[in-house]
């Protein structure tokens, strides 16, 4: 099995840090990669047989596909403004372009794509926004590509931890093929921390603990999840942000609480 915890690198001819494959993860569905360009740079891909979610994270672009053009799009200029962000939706076997306008963190989502749909715009007024938890367990959500909006495999969303808390918690797990109980999902969590030194944990574990991994989550780290459950836990201090990315054989997001922390769930 893949390393669980991708650290980003140093930025290549094309602003890449991280760079995440199904080959390299060791799976079928999701691919995941964060680009830092410099203001002018330019970064020209073909989606060959994925379909792709252009998440601008921070930052300003002119996004180009054929004869579409979304013109120096963005807004939020430091992911922990906490405001939704500009994302464009491309299908699969087209190429594009993106050039910064502004200095650019772009995420590019990647899972098969099957030609169902065309390019298009997402705006931050698009993005429902909601709070989910209490207490300690208190995050805030941002819907960027949820299942109720068309796409052929993608899942992806954004949560804001606030510090002290904890997120994807009660542990959670989608990794069986058993609709409508639970869907198989891969995912990806690309992780920012507030103020940049600070450090998160997150667990991955199964019932049966055959995988069972705990890792110090540093800024800019990516965390694989192939299986089993995986709650984050937000350091004293300091604020989390991840971006996640989902897909598997059907596009539904169904999970399974662990049952030894389902009580949660209900408690006051």
């Amino acid at each position: 099995m893949a390393s669980l915890l991708v650290r980003p690198t140093a930025p290549d001819a094309q602003g890449t840090v991280i760079d995440v494959t199904p080959e390299s993860a060791g799976w079928t569905h999701v691919g995941f990669r964060v680009h830092k360009l410099a203001k002018g740079q330019r970064l020209e891909a073909s989606s060959d047989d994925q379909e792709i979610c252009l998440v601008l994270l921070t930052g300003r672009a002119t996004v180009t596909c054929g004869e579409h053009r979304f013109e120096d799009i963005g807004q939020r200029m430091d992911i922990f403004e906490q405001i939704p962000p500009y994302e464009v939706y491309l299908p699969d076997h087209v190429s594009y372009a993106v050039e910064a306008t502004t200095d650019l963190e772009l995420a590019v989502c990647t899972a098969p794509g099957h030609g169902n749909h065309a390019p298009r715009l997402i705006a931050p007024d698009n993005i429902k926004q909601s709070t989910r938890g209490q207490g300690s367990n208190t995050r805030h959500v941002h819907d960027i590509l949820p299942e109720t909006e068309p796409a052929d495999s993608l899942l992806v969303v954004e949560v804001f931890t606030p510090a002290g808390n904890w997120s994807s918690y009660p542990p959670h797990k989608h990794d069986v093929d058993n609709l409508p109980h639970e869907s198989h999902l891969e995912e990806t969590y690309y992780h920012r921390i507030n103020p940049k030194q600070g450090f998160a944990f997150q667990r991955v574990y199964t019932d049966d603990r055959s995988l069972d991994e705990t890792m110090a989550v540093e800024n800019g780290c990516c965390v694989l999840v192939p299986k089993g459950y995986h709650p984050v836990g937000a350091s004293h201090g300091y604020s989390l942000y991840y971006l996640n990315v989902m897909a598997g054989p059907k596009r539904a997001w169904k999970f399974h609480n662990d049952p030894d922390h389902e009580w949660l769930m209900n408690a006051g």
